[in-house]
């Protein structure tokens, strides 16, 4: 199972890595400011039952 996603900032297109809480279910969704720019994204992570991860972006 992967234990990290990435997005890409809606705001300054930079590739962002960000860790996995598994213990936080299969369908998250939370706020989360670009470390690069500072603008806020809202992050939606998805698991598979397989655990296959899918993370993205948009801006909040």
């Amino acid at each position: 199972m992967q234990d990290e996603a990435s997005y890409i900032c809606d705001s300054c297109g930079e590739e962002i890595v960000i860790p996995i809480d598994l213990s936080q279910g299969a369908h998250q969704h939370y706020v989360e400011d670009c470390p690069v720019c500072c603008n806020p994204n809202e992050i939606r992570i998805d698991i598979a039952p397989s655990g296959d991860v899918r993370g993205w972006a948009q801006a909040e």
